[in-house]
């Protein structure tokens, strides 16, 4: 399968200087996720007060700052010492250390502040808008962006920029972040669901997700034949064992 309508990567020029797509659609990721959040807030309200929130959306950014730089490295881990390898490492990073980071960052937050309710019911559906429009740029950057996926026979392959047919595993997520935003509207007036139990919904959702997308994706730094992303996410199913288990005896 291919598209026709563009090139792959997809690299627009404006008045005569070429454009980073994926990090322009990153910016408006941000801008776009973050009034979505404040319109929910004016919409739903929020039971807790404003400081608080403010202090836990800092430990947020600060948290999803670090986590994404360090999942980054694990990507790849290697230690040459040099001002390239600096600015690499810190322009590396990926949304799933930016999740689990600022996950612990809020946390953390909480506990400095003294704040005992859950928080993160309303970044939900500002997460999964900011993350579809990043992957739209993560898509458009082919194999410039390390999200494409191994080479296949697929019919659904597709070449990226170096010629090979390839799982176009960005387009995979878009997909899945669109069946999920709906199934978590749904559950959410559906059902009676306490304070953070949707958050957590959404973090075992997308990390059950990305662990199994993994498999597609030409990974070279394995320990014991899984990703440092796919530990990641084994690492989330810890944290939220409470859940998993609530959920499996629930379905039982």
């Amino acid at each position: 399968m291919y598209i026709n309508m563009i090139s792959i990567p997809y690299e627009p020029i404006i008045a005569g200087v070429k454009i980073n797509i994926h990090l322009m659609l990153e910016y408006l990721a941000f801008f776009i996720a973050y009034r979505y959040y404040v319109h929910l807030k004016k919409k739903q309200g929020d039971h807790i007060n404003s400081q608080n929130r403010y202090s836990i959306i800092l430990g947020a950014i600060i948290g999803a700052f670090l986590g994404s730089r360090i999942m980054g490295f694990f990507i790849n881990p290697v230690f040459p010492f040099s001002l390239a390898y600096l600015y690499h490492f810190l322009n590396a990073k990926t949304i799933m250390g930016a999740l689990f980071g600022g996950l612990l960052g809020v946390e953390s937050a909480k506990k400095i502040i003294g704040e005992k309710r859950s928080s993160g019911d309303l970044f939900v559906f500002p997460l999964i808008l900011g993350i579809f429009i990043g992957r739209i740029g993560c898509f458009l950057s082919g194999i410039k962006e390390f999200t494409y996926g191994k080479e296949t026979t697929f019919f659904l392959g597709m070449d990226l920029g170096d010629g090979l047919l390839r799982h176009p595993t960005s387009l995979y997520e878009l997909i899945f972040l669109i069946c999920l935003f709906f199934f978590l509207k749904r559950v959410s007036v559906k059902y009676n669901l306490q304070t953070g139990e949707l958050f957590k919904y959404f973090m075992l959702s997308y990390f059950t997700f990305r662990f199994f997308i993994e498999f597609l994706k030409p990974n070279e730094f394995l320990i014991f034949g899984i990703s440092s992303i796919q530990i990641l996410c084994c690492l989330c199913f810890l944290y939220y064992y409470k859940t998993i288990y609530k959920l499996l005896t629930n379905a039982n």
